[in-house]
């Protein structure tokens, strides 16, 4: 199966219709990261069928849960979910946060040549960085620990209603139950990749107060 019908494939799974350019672009965007991957490392898998799988599906398998037009995406790494997530919704703004110089040069590549009009690219770190307004949606795929995730970039969201999204395996159930107050999970969602095995869950975090 080419990466072509294996994404469509996909994205029929998920329910989800994405116009041909958009589908193109996700894979125009695969490319790019196999291109630079050779170089810069920027994720473990060099099969494109596995890239397809573990990192663009995986992100768009997340779209229905994430609310909001204003999107920060912390420790973006190659742009995940980030990247796939600005492509799908175009009228959304989606601010990549990463402070690797080369994983940030590589998204301020992959922002012009996929022309990520709604990409802004932020080379800092998370705790330092201080936006004008807060975010609908605080997304993460990097961070190893629920606790950490929240003390570092709680402060992002904005603070009538904003959320904190992490994106986990395995159920957390001892993260969860060392969230620091006053954050509170709102929700836990399971996420079905298509052609992934493992299991994949997003914890939807509030600021309670």
């Amino acid at each position: 199966m080419n990466l072509t019908t294996q994404l469509a494939d996909g994205l029929a799974a998920l329910g989800m219709a994405l116009p041909d350019e958009t589908q193109a672009r996700l894979l125009q965007y695969l490319a790019l990261i196999r291109k630079w991957n050779r170089v810069h490392n920027l994720t473990a898998m060099h099969e494109p069928e596995m890239i397809l799988i573990r990192h663009l599906l995986d992100s768009l398998a997340i779209l229905s849960h994430v609310p909001g037009f204003r999107i920060a995406d912390v420790g973006s790494g190659a742009g995940l979910p980030g990247i796939p997530l600005a492509l799908a919704r175009p009228e959304w703004h989606v601010v990549l946060l990463e402070s690797n110089h080369k994983k940030a040069v590589f998204l301020q590549q992959a922002r012009i040549e996929l022309e990520l009009k709604n990409v802004e690219i932020v080379a800092e770190r998370v705790e330092n960085f201080r936006p004008a307004s807060g975010f609908d949606t605080v997304i993460s795929r990097a961070f190893s620990d629920l606790a950490d995730f929240v003390k570092l970039a709680g402060h992002l969201v904005r603070e009538d209603g904003g959320t904190l999204a992490a994106m986990k395996g395995v159920y957390p159930h001892e993260e969860l139950a060392q969230l620091p107050r006053p954050f509170v999970v709102e929700n836990v969602f399971t996420v079905a990749v298509p052609g992934l095995e493992a299991e994949r869950h997003l914890v939807m975090i509030k600021h309670e107060g």
